[in-house]
């Protein structure tokens, strides 16, 4: 019977004037296992935080169009942004860079707009207006609800100049800095929860060996405090990455910075191993791959993993209390930019591929709750593997969006060890296992699993240990590269989905290539 189906399907579509569809490979046979006896520390629910840097349209166009702007918006931020932000619950946003901190003057950004320099953007190229500073990027995450993460530059500024920064931000006493503040608009202080000092300082913050970034950061985070009643983590600029020396630089970080409460790290998921500070060097195209170009973008993206337990062995022996958290503040899928663009402006486009890139980062991210405590995501709007794009009026969210929707309900969820047997991908030199879990109990008491499948091709059956009704929600699609253009802005967005139960088991159906979460009650 099954091959009549097959044959009158091929017949049908060879009347109508179509080829038949190519079969659909049977599925793969996966166990997972969850493990709700064993379980791990809160998911910092910053480990969901954003990125916005002055590059390219991440600041203009894409968060600021300013109050007499036609484009729909609150006080000069777009309406669209700042709604679909606040639908996922952005814990927290980096702020200026990057690189872009590591040459801004913080007085450049403050008072009457039209009277604020107009400067060269040094590291991205272009004009910078100094439009959006410090009252606008303070305001705008008391808007969608983050905190503050201001990226200080020790690559050019004083640590007078920091200082006086954090007291403009942050003081209520009557000073002559918080005066000025007062004047220009705001008289209750800020609350400024993350202090970077310095970005990158291996690279353009400043091309320091570690005990010379070590001593900088000394010399810079003595000097910053904040005022009685607010408390302010101090994030330290340490190792780009799976570098060959990322160890050593963390070790001589971890045994010579005073009071480390935080370490900023730098990983990007690049198809071709070039500098992360490279421009103009060929990263693979957004658009336009094949199966093993997807298969090397999640297999990279899984050296995540190799990172963060290499920093963890190394943080341990100098911090067994812990007492050091992890900033991954820069991650994400980073290709050439789309024709059309400058090199610098670093825009591109965001599939599926992109999708899982984040899908299993962020489960990796789960399994490392005991040192990371917070991530940001390069970029938040129109740059590299950003959440939202948009063009003057025209704005769309992107997969990778729909993954953070999607994965809400891990924020400041305990995760559970799980385990998965079952088949790999392999695509030229890469592979991967073909299904990757993490499981979390939520704040509101319920069990959610995220299943991704890496497979380009293959379905698989998945059978848990677990019982009860699964339901939630999944993003794939027929092709590897779907995704939403500004003439299709929801071609691709999440369905229903739903798990069944075979012999007392909760098992899944997963298609090829997709990403599901279910809550399990």
């Amino acid at each position: 019977m099954k091959a009549l189906k097959i044959v009158l399907a091929a017949s049908l579509a060879l009347a109508f004037g179509h080829a038949a569809p190519a079969q659909t490979p049977p599925p793969s046979e996966v166990s997972v296992t969850v493990d709700t006896t064993k379980a791990g520390p809160v998911i910092d629910r910053h480990i969901y935080g954003q990125f916005a840097e002055h590059l390219g349209r991440g600041i203009y166009d894409g968060v600021w169009v300013g109050e007499h702007s036609r484009i729909p918006n609150i006080h000069g931020y777009r309406k669209d942004v700042v709604e679909a932000l606040k639908a996922i619950k952005v814990p927290v946003v980096r702020w200026p860079g990057g690189c872009f901190a590591d040459a801004y003057d913080w007085r450049d950004g403050v008072g009457p707009r039209a009277k604020r320099p107009v400067r060269a953007n040094l590291r991205w190229g272009g004009l910078e207006p100094n439009s959006f500073g410090t009252h606008e990027f303070l305001n705008f995450t008391e808007l969608i609800g983050a905190d503050a993460f201001v990226s200080g530059n020790v690559g050019s500024m004083t640590p007078l100049d920091m200082a006086n920064w954090m007291e403009y931000m942050t003081s209520s006493e009557n000073t002559t800095l918080t005066k000025e503040r007062r004047r220009n608009g705001r008289d209750k202080p800020w609350q400024v929860k993350y202090l970077g000092i310095g970005n990158e300082l291996w690279g353009c913050g400043g091309v320091m060996n570690a005990q010379y970034a070590a001593d900088v950061s000394n010399r810079y985070a003595i000097f910053v405090r904040a005022p009685p009643g607010q408390s302010l983590i101090k994030v330290i600029s340490g190792p780009k990455g799976l570098d060959a020396d990322v160890y050593d630089y963390t070790d001589t970080l971890m045994k010579n910075v005073q009071d480390l409460q935080m370490l900023s790290v730098h990983q990007y998921t690049l198809r071709y191993p070039h500098p992360l500070g490279a421009i103009g060097k060929p990263r693979g195209p957004a658009l336009g791959f094949n199966e093993t170009d997807w298969a090397a973008m999640l297999a990279k993206a899984e050296t995540m993993d190799t990172l963060l337990t290499g920093l963890t062995v190394v943080m341990d022996k100098d911090d067994p209390a812990k007492h050091t958290a992890i900033a991954l503040d820069e991650w994400g899928a980073w290709y050439d930019p789309t024709p059309g663009f400058p090199p610098g402006s670093a825009t591109q486009q965001n599939t599926l591929r992109d999708a899982e890139v984040a899908a299993l980062t962020l489960n990796i991210f789960h399994r490392h709750t005991d040192r990371l405590k917070m991530a940001n995501i390069a970029q938040m709007v129109n740059v590299l593997q950003a959440m939202i794009l948009t063009d003057h009026e025209k704005f769309l969210r992107t997969p990778t969006y729909w993954i953070y929707s999607m994965y809400v309900p891990f924020q400041d969820a305990t995760p559970y060890a799980a385990s998965v047997s079952g088949p790999t991908v392999t695509r030229g030199e890469f592979s991967l296992a073909q299904v990757d879990v993490s499981a979390a109990r939520g704040v509101d008491g319920k069990l959610y699993l995220s299943l991704v499948n890496t497979d380009p091709d293959r379905p698989a059956h998945v059978t848990t240990n677990l019982s009860g009704a699964a339901t939630g929600q999944i993003l794939t699609a027929p092709t590897m590269e779907a995704h939403n253009t500004f003439e299709a802005p929801n071609a691709l967005h999440p369905a229903a989905y739903a798990g069944r139960s075979e012999g007392g088991r909760l098992v899944f159906d997963l298609p090829a290539k997709a990403v599901a979460v279910v809550r399990i009650q």
